[in-house]
């Protein structure tokens, strides 16, 4: 029997998430000396959401990146505008990195993880229409008929919501950078390409913020940005450069998660249940936000400012961004791919000089870019991690990400946790139906976009698309396992063999995230096409359903 929770029991939650009444700390936070951009063209450094557009101007720019999902369906309404999660913050091990190998840490495997959601932009991919009507799955069109209604061509703008967190120690975050703890931004992607014609925006736009633009702010304690959210940073509506009103959250930390829409904007809320500070932002107009305008013949970009709601009401197939890879509507994900040692790196060209341990016998290769070593200008002394490592996508597979350092891939139980990271934890997420109730969602599915960057991958025809990929030793795959504290269901990410798994979902990569999944994309005015996008596992039930009195408890526990 499913429970529910009653509207004045969810206001008292969200009421208690908000006052910071644990310790006030003092911020290690600083400035990111590499000064790390949101321009997803070209270098992508795992801030962006993947893209599968059929224009060729873009794609003999775009790279592409790792991004395994998590997907939660349901037909309910609310389920496509909601979300409330409890997180476990990864703790790293004892054994530090070294520049010969050592242990790993987690800013090795990941710059970062988010929940996501999509969201209406009327000046996005495919620039049929200005208008955006929220919370409707009449925004559903999903057809490949160019007679239909539901043609895709004709579907409303949109971009995509990622709540990301950055692990510390290193270097790879954008805009800050933190030896201990980790801290989030709200991230919401648009995509500035005609679906029609493959137009990209104007030269202006292209050359300062690209053409897959990026709203960033970081989660502060009263909810103001730091800088302006706008992908142009033009100075309106609040911000307040002040490190110390970041919400800072360190390894091990127990976070509850909220996403969910509100008059003025999607409403994205933290609140660390173990330290007792919590943060929040909303994606308004007041706050910064704004639409890069499409405006292909302008000779200047120009934004507008913006509040960004949630697309659908549902989340399932097809409650999709057309422009993306996956049906991820209501998903967490891990950004994978990006870190490779490097000995030596070039401060000025941050190009890789002298290969890593990764590279040793067969020399430098394409995607030894965007490197930093010790010693040089963009790498702060101890605490900070002292190795060097390029951070661009991983294109030959033989980086950290893809070998066995991650939790649950050493069968010495001792030895794994000694080496390894602890994995992130988080719990199937509820969402709030039309009676302010909480209810869990019924179906979940695994999936990979490997096939959208693995060169041996035919994506008309699905020949040659295997997981792992060529070159890999390993791809970390979701399971679940039981909550320590509670004994209540999480899900993992990481190998088949961390203590108090429950479910492996075969025990590898090939069977946790089944077979390649062909979808609808756009390709011309009229016409449409089916292309491999994942591989994809659809699950008929959700193994890991979360007690709602449980997570009530505990968030109002703390």
């Amino acid at each position: 029997m499913r429970k529910t929770l009653p509207s004045f029991a969810i206001l008292a939650l969200l009421i208690f998430c908000f006052p910071n009444a644990g310790k006030a700390q003092t911020s290690t936070l600083r400035p990111n000396p590499l000064r790390v951009q949101l321009n997803c063209l070209g270098s992508d450094l795992g801030f962006c959401h993947e893209v599968n557009v059929r224009s060729s101007e873009y794609l003999k720019k775009y790279v592409g990146h790792d991004e395994p999902v998590t997907n939660f369906y349901s037909n309910v309404p609310g389920s496509g505008n909601s979300a409330v999660y409890l997180l476990t913050l990864p703790l790293d091990p004892p054994t530090p990195p070294l520049q010969d190998g050592g242990g790993t840490f987690n800013f090795q495997l990941h710059p970062a993880f988010w929940f996501g959601m999509n969201i209406c932009d009327t000046e996005s991919f495919p620039e049929f229409t200005k208008e955006c009507e929220p919370d409707t799955d009449k925004n559903i069109f999903d057809s490949a008929n160019p007679n239909s209604a539901k043609f895709i061509g004709k579907h409303p703008g949109t971009a995509f919501l990622e709540l990301q967190f950055y692990p510390p120690g290193w270097v790879d975050s954008p805009q800050l950078i933190d030896p201990t703890n980790y801290f989030a931004a709200l991230n919401i992607d648009s995509l500035e390409i005609s679906g029609a014609t493959g137009q990209l925006n104007n030269v202006a736009c292209q050359n300062s913020v690209g053409v897959e633009t990026v709203n960033f702010a970081v989660i502060t304690k009263n909810g103001v940005p730091l800088t302006p959210a706008n992908p142009l940073g033009v100075n309106f509506g609040n911000n307040n450069f002040d490190l110390n009103n970041v919400l800072s959250m360190a390894p091990g930390d127990k976070l509850l998660v909220i996403l969910h829409d509100t008059p003025q904007g999607l409403i994205t809320i933290i609140s660390d249940l173990t330290n007792g500070q919590s943060g929040f932002m909303v994606a308004s107009a007041g706050n910064g936000f704004g639409q890069v305008l499409f405006q292909p013949d302008s000779p200047t970009c120009n934004v507008a400012p913006y509040d960004f709601h949630p697309m659908y009401s549902t989340s399932n197939l097809q409650t999709r961004t057309p422009w993306s890879i996956g049906t991820d509507n209501t998903t967490f994900s891990d950004e994978i791919g990006h870190f490779e040692f490097c000995d030596l790196a070039d401060p000025n060209t941050l190009n890789c000089l002298v290969p890593g341990i990764q590279d040793q016998k067969s020399g430098l290769d394409s995607d030894d870019t965007i490197c930093i070593s010790p010693g040089g200008p963009f790498l702060p002394g101890p605490p900070f991690i002292q190795v060097g490592g390029c951070i661009n996508t991983e294109v030959d597979f033989d980086g950290t990400p893809y070998g066995f350092n991650w939790a649950g891939t050493f069968a010495n139980v001792h030895q794994d946790q000694q080496l390894h990271p602890q994995p992130i934890r988080f719990t199937s997420p509820l969402f709030f139906d039309k009676q302010g109730r909480l209810r869990n969602f019924n179906r979940v599915a695994f999936e990979t976009d490997l096939p959208n960057f693995d060169p041996g991958c035919d994506l008309v025809t699905g020949a040659g698309c295997v997981i792992p990929a060529p070159g890999m030793q390993f791809y970390p795959f979701y399971t679940t396992g039981r909550n320590s504290d509670d004994g209540g269901c999480h899900f993992q990410f990481g190998g088949g063999k961390i203590p108090g798994t429950l479910n492996d979902f075969g025990g590898s990569p090939t069977t946790a995230y089944g077979n390649v999944f062909f979808q609808v994309f756009q390709t011309g005015p009229n016409t449409a096409q089916e292309f491999v996008g994942v591989f994809r596992r659809g699950l008929n039930e959700n193994p890991c359903p979360t007690d709602v009195e449980d997570l009530l408890e505990t968030a109002l526990g703390h």
